[in-house]
């Protein structure tokens, strides 16, 4: 078949257009900046939401849904906040006809409209705290877009928290970071960098912003998710107060702490190859294509039948419903559907592909294990497994066949992208004692995080980013404290930062 994907070495960024097309992932909108998400696509965001709805459920949160419409003049409440969402804010001026009395800002965030019904809900201590998690799309008026990554409308959650006390704002803050952190490692199977981000790069309106960063294989930074203590600031600006213990009047303190659809972006980034789109089996729609091969009647009703008794251990005891998905099921894969974990085992029996293209087919679009049985394969009692990790292939009893099997061959798979990602993090991670030297490795076009001594702030990273496209993505909370110089003002000072480009 024709190769439809450009390699990595050759252009990265058409390569990762050209995984998220051949694996029917996303497509173009016809207004700019946008994107469609296809069914593939919109599968993996369902079992991210329903692992981290899950991990949110457990700490005690709940949902809820705020309007998409914002009056103009919460936004201008908190000052910082106006001032960095202003550029990207797109304004309703108009509707049924008429000029609004006040235009409304489709929300590019909730603080303002989130802080307000917090004013009108939150009255005593013994309402606090509240803990409310949205699902929900928002909208940023982005000049550069790129699917998944940066487009004007996307798909996230966002937590917001009042509590009590500033002690129980921070716990909740790096309480939700670990939440993040966690799901980035062990289901996406990213390793991320974990820390505090500097001033210039906090959210706008936030106390502290903390954030997971992680590498993509070009060595650019994605940050991945954030988490921000608010302190008081947003419970000021929309008099979200209570009465304490000591029934004194006061503010809350309130948090918030959001990931995207950017996360789709991080995880293809950091895991796929020159062939297409590789997934970690816990996030996988589905998580082994079983491909047929016969040649004729008699041979497809041998290697079928072989099947249909092979799955009986493969599928194991849970309940599992056959269910044809799409319109023509006749020809496309049948897919047996996990009620409890919501993915899939397909069968591929379509006449209309050969085996080949049925191999093309599974692998763009990331099946952690292909299984292939011929009449050769069923007179011998055995299967063959190709695993999308390394293309590994091996000859498996089809006794040996069973759930469990497949549970360990999955949780394999799993750990090996993650030590594989480990391994090209670390291996490109390094230390600079200049500011000459950063500039000579960005500029030499190397790739990778460079870790130095530095001072942070606003003006000297402004210009920093200007000279370099270098921004500090963190200070890491792993960095160990001991005494240095800064790269840039030559000052004494014991933190040491992340340096890298960003997308």
């Amino acid at each position: 078949m024709a190769k439809n994907i450009v390699t990595r070495e050759k252009d990265y960024s058409q390569w990762y257009l050209d995984v998220i097309a051949a694996a029917e992932l996303a497509d173009y909108a016809p207004v700019r900046g946008c994107m469609v998400i296809r069914p593939l696509g919109y599968a993996i965001w369902e079992g991210f939401q329903r692992e981290l709805d899950r991990r949110f459920k457990a700490l005690g949160h709940v949902n809820a849904y705020f309007p998409l419409f914002i009056p103009e003049s919460f936004l201008r409440k908190e000052a910082e906040h106006v001032e960095g969402f202003a550029p990207e804010c797109a304004v309703v001026t108009h509707g049924g006809g008429e000029k609004l009395e006040e235009p409304l800002v489709i929300r590019p965030t909730s603080e303002t409209i989130i802080g307000h019904m917090y004013s009108q809900w939150i009255h005593s201590w013994r309402d606090l705290p509240v803990l409310i998690n949205q699902w929900a799309n928002v909208v940023r008026w982005e000049r550069r877009t790129r699917l998944f990554l940066r487009t004007m409308e996307f798909l996230w959650q966002e937590g917001h928290t009042a509590h009590e006390t500033p002690e129980e704002a921070e716990e909740e803050t790096m309480r939700m970071l670990e939440v993040y952190r966690q799901f980035a490692e062990d289901v996406l199977a990213v390793p991320v960098l974990v820390g505090l981000k500097t001033d210039s790069e906090k959210f706008a309106g936030a106390v502290r912003t903390y954030c997971i960063e992680g590498m993509m294989q070009d060595g650019k930074a994605l940050q991945m998710g954030t988490s921000h203590n608010l302190g008081q600031n947003f419970s000021k600006a929309f008099d979200i107060k209570f009465e304490g213990r000591d029934q004194v009047l006061q503010n809350v303190w309130t948090t918030s702490w959001g990931v995207s659809t950017r996360l789709i972006g991080a995880m293809i980034m950091a895991h796929s190859d020159d062939e297409g789109l590789v997934l970690p089996p816990r996030v996988a729609p589905t998580l082994a294509a079983i491909i047929p091969i016969f040649r004729n009647e008699d041979e497809k009703a041998k290697v079928l039948a072989f099947i249909e008794a092979a799955l009986t251990g493969l599928l194991g005891s849970e309940e599992v419903v056959a269910a044809d998905r799409r319109f023509g099921a006749a020809q496309m894969p049948q897919y047996f559907y996990n009620e409890r974990t919501s993915q899939t085992i397909a069968l591929d029996k379509r006449d209309t592909m050969r085996p080949g293209e049925k191999h093309y087919f599974w692998e763009q679009r990331g099946a952690p294990l292909r299984i292939e049985v011929g009449p050769r394969d069923c007179d011998s009692g055995q299967v063959v497994v190709k695993s999308r990790l390394d293309g590994s292939k091996e000859f498996l009893p089809v006794a040996d066949l069973t759930r469990a099997w497949l549970d360990a061959k999955l949780d394999g798979i799993q750990k090996g992208l993650f030590a594989r990602a480990v391994a090209f993090r670390d291996a490109n991670v390094q230390s600079v004692g200049s500011y000459e030297e950063l500039k000579a490795f960005f500029a030499k076009g190397e790739r990778g995080f460079l870790k130095a001594h530095f001072i942070p702030g606003k003006e000297v990273e402004a210009a920093i980013k200007a000279e370099t496209k270098v921004t500090v993505r963190c200070i890491p909370f792993a960095a160990e404290k001991r005494p240095g110089v800064c790269i840039y003002s030559g000052q004494p000072t014991d933190t040491e930062v992340i340096f890298g480009i960003s997308y």
